[in-house]
């Protein structure tokens, strides 16, 4: 095979690496959205706040330690060795839980069939208010995360697509992310768990069914209050996987809330009620904007990968706006 040809295939595996990436996030937009109507503005920084906790669980950090030392003059940085990476995920997982508990019980519950207007502008403030609860717990430098997840380029892939090259040529073989293809296979498994969950358990239809009309839902004997508090922990081990696997990609740094943004292109594309669109969605949005890099990028400067995914989610916006996947809303005017 040319060389040009090889460049090509090495571009498109990276872009569906990284649109599985992009994937993980809106997984945790879509879940909210299918059980509540909600689109959760603080996904992203749910993330963040669950990278954030588990660095600090690693590394045995104390929480709030500039906070104590403020009041009390207490020089208090580290409570021990740390924990397991195991022990520190479960921990985690459990901060995540008791966080969508305090959701339910200060904002969600007072704002039962308010305009989704008011429950995304709550979403809003719950973004900038964990932000500056992880920066008060936790510090805001950046921060190594390491829990054994294999990262690095794969040297036995590099040496067997070299060989694919024709004879003479100077191609050094294909790079591939050992980090990317885990998060792919991670996504893959949690696509399939959330897919039977939502369509074949009963909890599942429940919370399908308090989307659909929370007074509806309320009056055949299904809890609201359990129903939110379910669906935003099981966000929060979604914003965990992929706290874990963006911060283990680029370090746990404050601009990791900033992935959501790179969330709303691939929730368009796929539609914000299909579990399988939002993977779809990201693998074209990563496709796409690593071939627009390469082949369109050096025809209008660079940098094209900024603003790619925003114009085709422009597109779709105009001629498809409920997605390739979402469902389509007919409403009498």
């Amino acid at each position: 095979m040319s060389p040009d040809f090889l460049y090509f295939i090495e571009t498109v595996l990276n872009g569906l690496m990284s649109g599985v990436m992009y994937s993980l996030v809106a997984l945790g937009f879509v879940l909210i959205f299918k059980a509540s109507g909600i689109f959760n503005f603080a996904q992203g920084v749910m993330a963040l706040f669950a990278a954030l906790t588990l660095v600090g669980l690693l590394t045995g950090q104390v929480p709030f330690a500039h906070l104590i030392h403020a009041i009390f003059g207490v020089e208090a940085q580290h409570w021990g060795a740390g924990m397991p990476a195991l022990l520190a995920v479960i921990g985690t997982m459990v901060v995540m839980i008791a966080l969508a508990f305090l959701i339910e019980r200060i904002v969600l519950k007072h704002l039962v069939n308010q305009e989704p207007i008011i429950l995304f502008m709550a979403t809003i403030g719950l973004a900038y208010f964990l932000e500056g609860l992880g920066d008060l717990m936790w510090g805001s430098d950046v921060k190594a995360l390491d829990i054994g997840v294999p990262s690095g380029g794969s040297f036995w892939w590099e040496d067997v697509t070299r060989e694919w090259a024709a004879e003479g040529s100077d191609y050094f073989g294909m790079y591939i992310d050992k980090l990317d293809v885990t998060a792919a296979i991670v996504a893959a498994v949690l696509v399939v768990a959330l897919s039977v969950f939502s369509q074949y358990t009963r909890m599942g239809r429940a919370l399908r069914a308090v989307a659909d009309d929370h007074q509806a839902a309320l009056s055949v004997g299904i809890s609201l209050r359990t129903i939110w508090v379910i669906v935003w922990s099981i966000a929060g081990f979604v914003a965990l996987v992929a706290g874990i696997m963006w911060g283990s990609k680029s370090g746990v740094q404050f601009s990791l809330s900033l992935i959501a943004l790179k969330a709303l292109p691939v929730l368009i594309l796929g539609g914000f009620t299909s579990i399988p669109g939002a993977i779809v969605g990201g693998l074209i949005i990563g496709v796409g904007e690593k071939l627009a890099e390469l082949y369109i990028g050096p025809l209008v400067g660079g940098a094209i990968e900024n603003w790619f995914a925003y114009v085709v989610a422009l597109v779709f916006l105009l001629y498809r706006p409920q997605g390739l996947f979402g469902d389509k809303i007919i409403e009498r005017i």
